[in-house]
Formats: structure tokens, C-alpha cells, sequence
């Protein structure tokens, strides 16, 4: 294990993050198991959003809807704040290394983004791989923000202010969503909000190496997440936004990252890239957190300073 001041992260939140973490990891099943076991295990984690973030307070209705995508119909779960308001709307991709990860999973984030903000989240069940590799996720999450913009009327929705994120994978997911909205004249997006992305498949930044034993998310773990994901010889762009050649015309974006992840560097390696192509960018590193981390929001200030910055990103946006 790496000294954990490297890049001079506060030693306070770093050992608070770490000592969470390993809660976790005390009952995470062995890397020989199935992937349904290993999905299993993940939902039921003492560490899943359910018990480690704030959901807010607040009326909210929350229903399930069915989305017509090229491999199927996919569920998108919508969650409106009370009142009867036009709302902006934010299509959240939820994480889990391309291959776990459940809408349920992300209900907290979900809620609080929809109260907080306020605007409706519409939260997409996308198909998983090894079973759905590449182009099956991405092709579901873009068929929900076209299904979004399109049903604006009746879902109380303002067409003009949309926007895209997600977290981890889901960011990954979220970047690639936006490139296909730019490349096929879909809905415009006032922001893409990246929450700790998962962006590039060739493992090539220093934060993987880094961090790669001993922080939660381990290399190995983001190497299983891509072989899964990604068939070989995948050559799209949108199969690992790190790798799309021209950023430009995108929406603007927000890009957060935890300092002590292995993931940190690619996602602020895509931020500086972005803004290289002119596109406007914020960045926040939350100093000190490993892995996904920052969303112990129940848990420490750092965590809920993290949070309220994506959800002051997203108000801004809508503004």
C-alpha cells in the first residue's frame, strides 16, 4: 500500500475513508466467484448508497417507466420533487464497473439530486456486462435522454434544460452519452456531470498505478470492469470517451474526481482534454477520499461538501 499522504491528501479524511472502506471489504466475495454472486454481494454492501448517503428530505414521487432501445425496453426510474412546476431534468447513469450496479442502488442520490436541485432524475436500468458488452449500455442510456426529451410535455419536464451524468462507469456512460448527442443531432445538454468517471480503457494514468492496491478500488478491478465491458478490437470512440479524438461541440461539464481513487487521473486528464477543445469546465477534487467515498455523505463533512458541489453544478446549469 501506497503512503497514504501521497498528493498530499488530509490524513484525517484519508483514514476515515479508508477504515469505511474496509467495511466493506470484509465481506466482498473472492474475485473467483460468479458475477451474479459478486452482483449480489455488491447491492447488499454495508457500504451501498442506501446506507451511506442522504437522501434528503422532502415530498417525491418516484415511478418506473419502460424506454424502447435498440436491444429492448429498459427501465428508467423518475423521481420528481413536489410541486407542479416545469422541471429541468437530469438523466443519472448509475456505477458498478460496467457490469453491477443497480437503479435501486443509486435511490439516494437520485432523491437528493431531485430535491436538492430541484429537477426530476431520471435514473436508467441499463443492460450490464460481460452479458451486454459494449455498445449495449450506452446505446440504453442514450435511447432514456432521447425518451426524456421527447416526452417533455407529459413527464413535466423542460426540454431546454437537460442534462447527463453519472457516476464511475456511469460517468464513462454519461461522456459517451453526450458525444452521441453531439454526433447524431440529439438533445442539447446544458451540462454533463462526471462523477468519478470511468473513462479509458487503456489503463494508462498514473493514478492506476498509484493507487492501485489497498484504497477500495483496486487496478485489477477497474482491468475486470473493461474486459467485461468492452469486446476485443472495440474501435468506437464512445466504447471509452478517454480515447474520442475530437471533443469539441460538446456540452459543458463537471467533473469530480477522489483523490486518492485510481480512476482520479483519467477523469481530470478528460476534464483538461475537454477544455483544450473549448469546451467550459469545473473541476473538484475531493482531497483525501478513496473510491466513491465522498458519497458517505451520513458520515463526514468532506463527503457533503463533495455532493453539494454537483448539485450546485447542476443548479447553475439550469440557471
Amino acid at each position: 500500500m501506497h503512503p497514504p499522504q501521497a498528493d498530499g491528501q488530509p490524513l484525517a479524511v484519508l483514514r476515515a475513508a479508508l477504515a469505511l472502506t474496509a467495511l466493506g471489504d470484509r465481506v466482498r466475495p473472492s474475485r473467483a466467484t460468479s458475477v451474479a454472486e459478486r452482483r449480489t454481494a455488491s447491492a447488499r454492501s454495508v457500504l451501498s448508497m442506501p446506507n451511506v448517503t442522504r437522501p434528503g428530505r422532502g415530498a417525491l414521487t418516484v415511478e418506473d417507466h419502460q424506454v424502447r432501445s435498440p436491444g429492448g425496453p429498459v427501465r428508467v426510474r423518475s423521481y420528481r420533487p413536489g410541486g407542479s412546476a416545469e422541471l429541468p431534468a437530469h438523466v443519472l447513469i448509475h456505477g458498478g464497473a460496467y457490469w453491477a450496479g443497480t437503479v435501486e442502488g443509486h435511490d439516494p442520490l437520485c432523491a437528493w439530486y431531485a430535491r436538492s436541485v430541484p429537477c426530476q432524475v431520471f435514473s436508467v436500468d441499463y443492460r450490464l456486462a460481460p452479458e451486454h458488452p459494449y455498445p449495449a449500455g450506452v446505446e440504453d442510456c442514450y435511447a432514456a435522454l432521447v425518451w426524456v426529451a421527447e416526452h417533455a410535455a407529459e413527464l413535466g419536464v423542460d426540454p431546454r434544460r437537460l442534462s447527463v451524468g453519472g457516476v464511475s462507469a456511469g460517468g464513462g456512460l454519461a461522456a459517451a452519452v453526450a458525444l452521441l448527442a453531439r454526433d447524431r443531432s440529439g438533445p442539447t445538454l446544458l451540462l454533463q456531470l462526471l462523477e468519478i468517471p470511468m473513462l479509458d480503457p487503456t489503463m494508462s494514468q498514473a493514478s492506476l498505478d498509484t493507487y492501485a492496491e489497498g484504497f477500495g478500488l483496486s487496478r485489477e478491478d477497474v482491468a475486470t470492469g473493461w474486459r467485461h465491458y468492452l469486446p476485443v478490437g472495440a474501435p468506437d470512440a464512445c466504447a471509452g470517451a478517454f480515447g474520442a479524438d475530437d471533443l469539441t461541440g460538446l456540452p459543458p461539464a463537471a467533473v469530480l474526481t477522489d483523490g486518492c481513487d485510481p480512476l482520479r487521473d483519467e477523469g481530470e486528464a478528460y476534464a483538461a482534454r475537454l477544455r483544450a477543445a473549448g469546451v467550459e469546465v469545473i473541476t473538484y477534487r475531493a482531497r483525501g477520499h478513496v473510491h466513491a467515498s465522498h458519497y458517505l455523505t451520513r458520515f463526514l463533512p468532506s463527503a457533503r461538501r463533495a455532493v453539494g458541489w454537483t448539485t450546485d453544478a447542476l443548479r447553475r446549469a439550469y440557471r
